[in-house]
């Protein structure tokens, strides 16, 4: 297994789990949608489809290019979301950490990168 298709796996195994949390256990991603959208908990389902899907396409070599492609946009997407949380600063499991949700802001940069570099064949 190259380096590439190990970091593939790992990602794609994480967008799944993240995925299938949005669905067993959607309220503290609700809580991150900001409260001016609506249809939030629908939000959290949408998200949770595409991440299961971007992280299957990625260990699918026919679809993979696109894979990249819809992770990035995801990512993208949901970058407001975060911004909102690290204004917000809720508490998670009863504490608050405003420190970890600023900084979850540039790693949003990481994984666009990870997952652009994972869907490349080259």
């Amino acid at each position: 297994m190259t380096k590439k298709s190990v970091a593939r796996t790992i990602l794609a195994a994480f967008m799944v789990m993240t995925g299938v949390t949005h669905f067993t256990t959607p309220k503290p991603f609700t809580a991150m949608v900001p409260k001016y959208l609506p249809a939030r908990r629908e939000l959290v389902y949408i998200s949770g489809v595409f991440e299961i899907l971007g992280g299957l396409g990625l260990l699918i070599p026919r679809v993979r290019a696109a894979a990249g492609v819809g992770l990035v946009a995801l990512y993208v997407a949901v970058f407001p979301a975060n911004v909102y949380m690290a204004q917000k600063n809720p508490a998670i499991g009863g504490k608050h950490y405003p420190l970890l949700l600023w900084l979850r802001l540039p790693l949003q940069l990481g994984l666009i990168k990870w997952a652009w570099w994972c869907s490349r064949d080259k």
